[in-house]
């Protein structure tokens, strides 16, 4: 680390937090590789202290504000774009009781992210015949389980959603109480349907009154 740099614990995840941001905002990275990165960049360690690292929560907000410095009319855009096709897949997955999760919910979508999804089945099965019956594609993968890592990971399909592609994480039924606690900062971690569409109408209302 340049001598000249703070040691102060808070200004330095505030620095790995922006570095990171801009790593998200403009090259797609995941949250992970680019806090790992930009520990890197600023402290010049591969393995930092915890206390020195940003949680995830701190590095979106510091996404929102790159975004709405550098990317503003561009980056709503294409947020609009992704929440309406996210609203259409999850009208059409409606028997699933999907939620929508990730950064096209909390509104950090970008260029690079994708629509990603939780759907709650008796069988995993039954989403991917319900998909292979009207003809789309899908590709099978896992994805870590919501609740942590002392649970199985949960088989996710992925798919392309009129050029937009949907990864949608099968969970089975009796996870769908915990899937509905908030976030520790109180914004929401998913929303249904429904709350997709209040979302949207309250982002139109507020471009109405600019």
């Amino acid at each position: 680390m340049n001598p000249s740099q703070t040691n102060d614990p808070q200004a330095l995840r505030s620095q790995i937090a922006a570095t990171a941001a801009r790593m998200i905002a403009e090259d797609g990275a995941d949250y992970a590789t680019a806090r790992r990165k930009a520990a890197r960049k600023v402290l010049g360690v591969d393995q930092p202290h915890a206390n020195l690292l940003p949680d995830n929560i701190q590095i979106e907000d510091e996404v929102r504000r790159y975004q709405a410095l550098f990317q503003g009319p561009q980056q709503a855009a294409r947020l609009k774009r992704l929440r309406r096709a996210a609203l259409e897949v999850m009208d059409e997955l409606a028997e699933f009781r999907p939620y929508l999760t990730g950064a096209v919910l909390n509104g950090t979508a970008g260029e690079y992210d994708d629509i990603r999804l939780q759907l709650f089945a008796d069988s995993a099965k039954e989403v991917e015949i319900f998909l292979l019956n009207r003809n789309v594609n899908i590709e099978i993968s896992e994805m870590p389980h919501f609740k942590g890592a002392r649970h199985d990971p949960v088989e996710t399909v992925s798919f392309l959603w009129h050029n937009e592609a949907v990864h949608a994480e099968l969970y089975e039924m009796n996870d769908l109480r915990g899937a509905l606690k908030p976030r520790s900062d109180g914004r929401l971690q998913r929303v249904d349907a429904a709350g997709l569409r209040a979302l949207m109408t309250t982002d139109e209302t507020l471009e109405q009154d600019e």
